[in-house]
């Protein structure tokens, strides 16, 4: 089948429009039931001791590493199920030669289908935001207001109370928590595109799930393995390892580049120019695995 026409917009949002449709009807939201439980859990959670800052401060890290670490499993395993179901489910329903037929070029059709997968992740991340960030202020507040107490009544003078209630506020909801928020959607859009481009030239949703995996654990690890390589190169090892680690980084996705969480838990506060940077980087992966997708799947006969 040959694809008419440039990408137009509108074709790709009756897609993204459908394929959002169809992944609420296969009810993949169940995912958010378990998170809602890790943070009710959450609020469980007390490490601190009245009055000590570090102990306060160590309390929230756990909170927020905790409220990330779910959002992440959450945001990557639905765009990987979402997406491997998909085209694999079209051509079961021959719901496919339907939207070639129309023509609908082939480029627009995955797009639409990967916009429909991040429209349904984006939304999920949505309530979780919104549920955590309640939660979270919720904790810090009350842990200000505690403190507050403690100290006053101990008479340390206001000046050093202010600096701690502030060390305890940048642990709280800030433009950084959002920013982390923003790098955890970018990973599940990486996931959802490498997913698509295993999908195209996949025979199962299980060999798909499997490939994207081993693509992701891959990328997480990449940045390590190519450190300790470089220090085996200094010391006149494994030059051949250097090598390959350098094709690796070409091919998979490195998700450090993505992983701002760290920083934003310690309660650090982000610039600009390294939100800007991730963005940047989430979305260049996101558009070479689309486009690779575009390349397998033209050539694909149906």
């Amino acid at each position: 089948m040959k694809n008419i026409g440039f990408i137009s917009a509108a074709r790709i949002g009756v897609i993204a429009s459908h394929t959002f449709t169809q992944l609420v009807r296969m009810k993949v939201f169940y995912f958010l039931v378990v998170f809602v439980l890790i943070l009710l859990g959450l609020q469980f959670v007390d490490m601190r001791e009245l009055g000590a800052v570090d102990g306060v401060e160590q309390n929230l890290r756990v909170i927020k590493g905790a409220g990330f670490f779910a959002m992440n499993m959450f945001s990557v395993i639905l765009a990987l199920s979402a997406t491997a179901l998909l085209i694999p489910k079209d051509l079961e329903d021959r719901t496919l030669y339907t939207i070639l037929c129309k023509p609908v070029p082939r480029l627009d059709y995955l797009i639409g289908k990967w916009l429909g997968v991040m429209a349904l992740v984006g939304l999920g991340l949505l309530v979780m935001d919104a549920l955590f960030s309640l939660i979270l202020v919720n904790e810090v507040n009350g842990t200000i207001a505690e403190l507050r107490m403690a100290m006053q009544a101990q008479k340390v003078p206001a000046e050093v109370i202010d600096v701690q209630v502030m060390k305890i506020s940048e642990q709280g909801v800030t433009w950084s928590f959002q920013a982390g928020v923003l790098a955890v959607f970018l990973k599940a859009m990486v996931v959802a595109a490498v997913a698509l481009l295993v999908s195209t030239f996949s025979t199962s949703t299980i060999f798909t799930i499997v490939i994207t995996v081993v693509v992701v654990l891959v990328g997480l690890i990449q940045a390590e393995a190519r450190e300790y390589f470089f220090q085996q190169q200094e010391l006149g090892r494994s030059s051949m390892m250097l090598e390959a680690s350098r094709w690796v980084a070409l091919l998979f996705p490195d998700f450090k580049l993505l992983g701002i969480e760290e920083g934003v838990i310690n309660g650090q506060q982000l610039r600009v120019g390294e939100v800007g940077r991730v963005t940047l980087v989430g979305c260049l992966y996101s558009a070479v695995y689309i486009v690779l997708s575009w390349f397998v799947f033209r050539r694909k006969e149906l």
